[in-house]
């Protein structure tokens, strides 16, 4: 499987990265749905909220508290450093074959990889704004601020760029990514089960020659292009393609 799939890019000039938490996990970052994830992860301070709860626009706004704890405490990803899988990603993109990365995750690690065109579905926690009067933040102002709750110099709750549950995704990184997947030769899907929507839905744009699964779980996928499926650790199998084409990461 390693070497059709080396064989399949080296054919192909418009590559897209479809990806979820499973490429990040490699590197430290946790998932939310899986058994050690964070919705599985028992703490009696968020015990008496459901897990979307915590992680929504109202617990943001009725319970700042808990969901800012929650943050700084399970989402803290400014240390994790990028994987084989986002390296090799950024190589393609660097060699002239991949378009674009589109991914469901919030922690930056593409663009740290090296990666430039980059469609962030869900937001990222790397920016931060205030709610009153949109001044932008580092992502350090989060967890440096005093307090529960972070707070501009002018009052307003500072908040991080990404999008909870009960919020709309953001329209310019979806219509970036709608196009780039419909004009794709082809389809790289890494580390998702496609079990969150709409996000889920914007592969089925895709209309190029090749469909590529690397999953450890199966996906439900209907195409009718080429379609190679590989239920391997994503950095592993990008690792071992790099190496048949000779890039060093």
């Amino acid at each position: 499987m390693f070497e059709e799939l080396r064989k399949a890019i080296d054919e192909c000039s418009s590559i897209v990265f479809f990806g979820g938490a499973g490429v990040s996990t490699e590197s430290g970052v946790p998932d939310f749905r899986s058994a050690d994830g964070l919705y599985n992860q028992h703490d009696e301070r968020f015990a008496m909220f459901q897990p979307e709860y915590v992680l929504s626009h109202d617990c943001m706004m009725n319970h700042p508290e808990v969901y800012f704890t929650f943050h700084r405490e399970k989402i803290d990803t400014r240390h994790a450093k990028p994987n084989a899988a986002h390296k090799y990603l950024a190589a393609l993109e660097k060699a002239g074959k991949l378009k674009a990365v589109v991914t469901q995750n919030v922690d930056g690690l593409h663009q740290k990889a090296g990666n430039t065109v980059v469609y962030e579905i869900h937001g990222t926690v790397s920016r931060l704004y205030c709610l009153k009067c949109g001044k932008e933040y580092p992502e350090d102002f989060l967890f440096e601020a005093p307090g529960p709750v972070p707070t501009c110099e002018c009052g307003g709750m500072v908040r991080p760029d990404v999008t909870l549950f009960g919020e709309a995704l953001p329209e310019k990184a979806v219509r970036g990514a709608i196009e780039a997947i419909s004009t794709a030769d082809m389809l790289i899907i890494g580390g998702t089960s496609l079990k969150v929507y709409p996000a889920a839905s914007y592969i089925n744009f895709f209309r190029g020659k090749y469909l590529v699964a690397i999953n450890k779980e199966d996906l439900n996928l209907t195409s009718n292009a080429s379609t190679i499926v590989i239920h391997e650790n994503i950095g592993e199998v990008f690792a071992e393609v790099a190496r048949q084409q000779g890039i060093q990461l």
